[in-house]
């Protein structure tokens, strides 16, 4: 008897809500994007490629990285990194990985993010120009591969 009291009560509770769509974001302007991947690409090359890209292991199963980029797509600014992944059970040869994340919100302010454990974008400062965010990702390890 309480069961079918529980299933008409949960029948009853569906509802319709109106979800508003959510804003546009606004559009990078073309000159912007070139000046913000001249500059990151300085220092992915005097920087991020010198620190964190090795000589290969030799006789290993672990993936390692082998090179560092930077692209657009969207509103968003992506460093990545690509992995070879040597192993015999591989299901590729390479693989690639996004860690930093930069998210123009116009008026060339930029939100931060990295890419956590779980696969989720967590950002970590809004409201920054090109240069604060590129200072930040120089030296935080967060934002680094």
């Amino acid at each position: 008897m309480a069961a079918q009291r529980y299933k008409n009560l949960a029948k009853q509770q569906k509802r319709w809500v109106y979800v508003p769509p959510r804003p546009k974001k606004p559009a990078v302007p073309e000159r912007l994007k070139v000046d913000v991947k001249a500059k990151a690409d300085i220092i992915v090359e005097s920087i991020l490629k010198p620190q964190y890209i090795k000589p290969a292991p030799q006789n290993t199963d672990w993936n390692y990285l082998v090179d560092i980029f930077t692209k657009w797509y969207r509103s968003y600014f992506y460093f990545c990194g690509k992995y070879c992944s040597p192993g015999p059970n591989a299901m590729v040869p390479y693989f690639e990985t996004r860690f930093a994340r930069m998210e123009y919100t116009g008026n060339d302010c930029f939100s931060l993010a990295y890419m956590r454990h779980t696969e989720q974008w967590f950002e970590i400062q809004a409201g920054l120009s090109i240069d604060e965010s590129l200072a930040r990702i120089k030296i935080d390890p967060l934002l680094q591969p």
